[in-house]
Formats: C-alpha cells, structure tokens, sequence
C-alpha cells in the first residue's frame, strides 16, 4: 500500500509510554518503522496515568502538534489530553489520555454494547472498568480527529491492541464505522487464564470451548468483549502461528494475518560502547550479589538469568528455579549466579541491602535470596519455590546462587538503579521456558544483546526460531526445548544440561555462540517484519464496509 493511500494511522494499547509488559516492546521497537513508511501519520494513544511527582518517563509534551485539533477539537466533558512525543526510536506522535470522566456513563455504554456485539459486562471485575474506560475515551478522541480533519482523515487506520481496547473498537464501529479497524491479540484471555489455572492448554485445545470456559473461570466479561472485538474488526491479528490456533478455537475467529513481533536494533548500544555496557553491567550484577549474599564471585561467574511478566507457570519460572536446584546436584565448571527479574508486588527496596551497597559492607544479610521487600512475602509463589528448593539456607559451599529481583527495573529501583536493558547485556545466558508464551520478547531482546537465550516449543519466538534455523547456541544463538503438558521434569534438566554445558565453553565457543544470536536478532529486525502489518492494514480497508 502506497503511503499516500493511509491519511492517520492510529494505535492504541494500554502500554503506550507506560512499560508493564511485552506489548510496550512491541510498540516502543515498532514505531521506528511505521514513521519511515508514514512519517507523522502514525499516533499513538495511551493512558495518562501519571502525576507531577510520577511523570511518564518516555513521554515529552509538545503543545504545538495537533495545535488546530486541540484547540477546536470536541471531545466528552472531563476527557483531556496532553499531546507530544514517545521517547522512544522514531519519536513518535503520542496522545496521552485522561479517562476518569468516562466512568459516569458505563452502564450506559455497557448496555449499548451488549445489545450490539453481545458483550456481557455484567459479571465485569479487577480491570475491566477501567481499560473500558480509557478504551471509550481513545474512540471519542479517534472520532474528534477524524471529524475536525474531516477529507483530510478520509482513509484512516484504527489499531486496537489486546482485550483493554476493545471496547474502544465497539464503540469506534458503532459511531464511526467509515474509520477501518485492527484489533491484534498478543495473548487471549481465556487461554492465559485456562494456563494460570494449571488446566492443560495444548493436549485438549481442541475440546475446548471459549465461551463455556470462560464461564468457568469466571472470566466471561473480558473472553465476550475480546471475542466480540476479534470478529467486528475489519482486520483481526495476532503475532505468532501457536496462538493463532488459540484464537480460532477459543475466540472462533481466525487470524487473517500473523503479525511476528521483530526489535528495533536502535536500543542495542553501539559496538564503540558495547563492551564498556557490558562490563558495568556484570560489576553491577556481581556487587549486589555480593552485598546481598556476603559471597565472593569472581569476574568469571556464570551469570544467568529468567525475567518477563510475573506468571510462574506460564512464564516457567516455576521450572527455571528448579533447573536451578538440579544444577546444585549436577555441579558447574565456573560459579553460577542466577537472577530471576520479575516484577511481582513489591514495597520497596531493602534498606539493609541499600546500605550495604553503600558502605560496602559483605556480610551475608539475612535471607539473601531476594533484593526488595514485599507486600505479600509470604504468599508470592516465586519466594515459596525459593525457600522450598533451599537456596535461602545459608549454604557457602553450593555453586549456584539464586537471587529473586521481584521490581520493575527502570533505572530507578533502588537497588540496581540500570535499566533491564543496561543489566540484560552483562549476562552469560538468560533462560525463558515457558508454558504460555504467544510470542515471547524476553528471549528476542536477549539474543539482540548478543546473550544466547534457552526458550521452549510452546513460544511464537522458538517456533520461528526453528523455522528459521536449526535452533541451536551454534546456529543461532537459541536453543529450543521441547515442552508439552507433560513433560516438565525433562524441560528442567535440559535447561540445567545447557547451563552446565555452557559454563564449561570457552571464549571462541562463547564468542560464536554470541555472533550467532546477533544474527537471529537481525532476521528479526522490524525492517523485516512491518511487512506484516502493511499487509493487515491493506485487509482492513479492503473489508470495511463503508468504503
């Protein structure tokens, strides 16, 4: 599609300049891409969730985009919005939006949408109201635009990311069906759900029935919304071939195209500073290691690592501890210092651990397991294996040191104080086995680094990875474990093999090991993949009604 033949493009999701998880990847790495193909006139839409003392951090307002909009632009009495750039590679538009004025007029809209699209709020809980909430108010900013553009908004794009804006889709049809529409699942609900809830996905995906499970697990309200906006978008996405078959079982809709997540290379740093990075990260890693725990670690410690969104079976963190522990059993050539870096409900930073940094003071703290403090210590599952496994004891003679980073890591977390990015690139090896992954970034975002990543069958990312390669350290830098529903106790030696086997390599083999990630990382470069996306929004005009 030529870029003249697209007047706006825009793209919303619930993670636009408010990083909480992989869509904010997908997005941020994006963006870069979308503005060589239609420079400015691609926008981004997000939630404006923050405060004078919380400000977004990615975001810079500019009061001069979008001036004759923002001046005589209608938009629902209490919805503001701050306008500017993203941050981010390409520095996109982007449209911060208050939404809270939305609440007053829910039922209302819920009963529309159910006479509509048969959308059952009803039994709507958690979440739900809110990214309602900002869904509607990204439509009524959508439909202020087009309407004060007017012809010159004639051949719009509205891109409708996850179950959080799909209302946001509903309304837009119903109001503004001449608007073209692209709705992408990156996860369905009901399939996260059935995984967090120990049922088996895989063996019995095709028993299943998303409405009657969705019933189930009490999750009819998101399941009804996201399957009612899969089938009213003119072009329904999702990003890899594994969750496509979720969403044509469960969500009774087939993708019309698959749209791979690729990176942008641009947050990787340049060769000239790429080893200095590298060093600062490793001392980083290693000087809160030894704080922490009062241990000594060498320069040449083995360190490896698991991180993503805090769902322990789904995301495997479950079995990387456990690898762990059989890696305590198995033994290592070198010292091994394992990070588990999700966020999970964290309070704080630990004083003691702080002050420890600070004076540089290496006694062992009291359970030197974890670097933060927790709301819920007792009950986190990630603490639980921890504990269980017995890496809290005190055990100076084990070579292997298992420490839970349960924070965001933006550069301001108290302890680390480095982004994730900044400390990604100091690691040996990072490990993602896991169960429900539709695509799975945190091994991308590894490899583009240069670190040699384990992953599993069950991810988007290791399905192309084995398309695209023998699916080895030395072919490309990833090894791909095979897991199904039942095999977790062999997912966890393999893992606790190639941990092994790697702390065992020397520099060249490391070295290859290295190379051959980076080029995993540049098949999947953005610049091969918006390809994809080019393709959904020719489908999205082509089945637009109105056109």
């Amino acid at each position: 599609m030529a870029n003249q033949e697209i007047d706006y493009i825009f793209e919303t999701s619930w993670e636009v300049c408010n990083k909480i998880g992989g869509i904010y990847t997908v997005l941020s790495t994006k963006a870069q891409s979308l503005q060589r193909l239609y420079k400015d006139k691609v926008i981004f839409i997000g939630p404006d969730v923050w405060t004078e003392a919380h400000p977004a951090a990615d975001f810079k307002e500019n009061k001069a985009l979008l001036r004759g909009w923002r001046s005589q632009g209608v938009l629902p009495e209490g919805v503001e919005v701050r306008i500017g750039r993203w941050e981010v590679p390409g520095s996109p538009i982007a449209i911060l939006v208050k939404f809270d004025a939305m609440y007053a007029s829910k039922d209302q809209c819920y009963g529309r949408m159910w006479e509509l699209y048969g959308v059952d709020s009803l039994h709507a809980y958690g979440d739900y109201d809110e990214g309602c909430a900002f869904a509607r108010a990204v439509a009524a900013v959508i439909e202020s635009i087009v309407t004060y553009l007017g012809k010159k908004a004639a051949r719009c794009i509205a891109h409708f990311n996850e179950w959080t804006t799909g209302m946001g889709l509903l309304v837009l049809k119903d109001r503004m069906p001449q608007v073209a529409t692209v709705f992408t699942t990156h996860a369905t609900s009901i399939g996260r759900s059935i995984c967090g809830n120990g049922k088996p996905l895989y063996d019995y995906l095709h028993n299943y029935n998303g409405d009657q499970m969705a019933a189930e697990l009490n999750m009819q309200s998101k399941h009804s919304l996201e399957k009612a906006a899969a089938h009213a978008a003119d072009c329904f996405t999702t990003v890899s071939d594994v969750t496509a078959e979720e969403c044509a079982q469960l969500l009774e809709r087939r993708p019309d195209v698959v749209t791979p997540n690729g990176f942008e290379p641009g947050f990787v740093p340049a060769p000239a500073r790429f080893d200095k990075a590298r060093k600062e990260a490793r001392a980083q890693l290693l000087k809160v290691a030894r704080a922490l725990t009062g241990r000594q670690f060498t320069d040449d410690t083995f360190i490896v690592a698991t991180s993503g969104r805090c769902e322990f079976r789904n995301k495997g963190i479950d079995v990387f501890c456990d690898a762990m522990a059989r890696l305590t059993d198995r033994g290592s050539a070198r010292q091994v210092l394992a990070y588990v870096m999700v966020p999970a409900w964290c309070a704080g930073a630990r004083a003691d651990l702080g002050e420890a940094l600070a004076n540089g003071n290496e006694l062992p703290l009291s359970d030197a397991v974890i670097t933060h403090n927790l709301h819920n210590y007792n009950d986190d599952p990630v603490c639980q294996r921890i504990h269980q496994l017995g890496f809290a004891r005190e055990n100076l003679e084990s070579n292997v040191t298992l420490i839970y980073v349960p924070c965001y890591l933006n550069g301001n977390d108290g302890i680390f104080n480095r982004s994730y990015y900044d400390l990604l690139i100091g690691m040996d090896l990072t490990v993602f086995p896991s169960y429900y992954e539709p695509w799975g970034y945190t091994p991308l975002e590894s490899v583009a680094f240069g670190v040699p990543t384990v992953t599993t069958s069950l991810s988007g990312f290791g399905q192309w990875a084995r398309t695209a390669a023998s699916a080895t350290f030395v072919d490309c830098g990833v090894e791909v474990i095979e897991r199904t529903d039942g095999n977790y106790e062999y997912v966890a030696d393999a893992i606790a093999q190639h941990v092994q086997a790697l702390t065992a390599a020397d520099n060249q083999t490391r070295t290859l090991y290295s190379q051959a990630a980076r080029a995993t990382a540049a098949a999947a470069d953005w610049s091969h993949f918006i390809k994809y996306y080019v393709e959904a929004f020719k489908i999205a005009f082509r089945n637009n009604n109105t056109k």
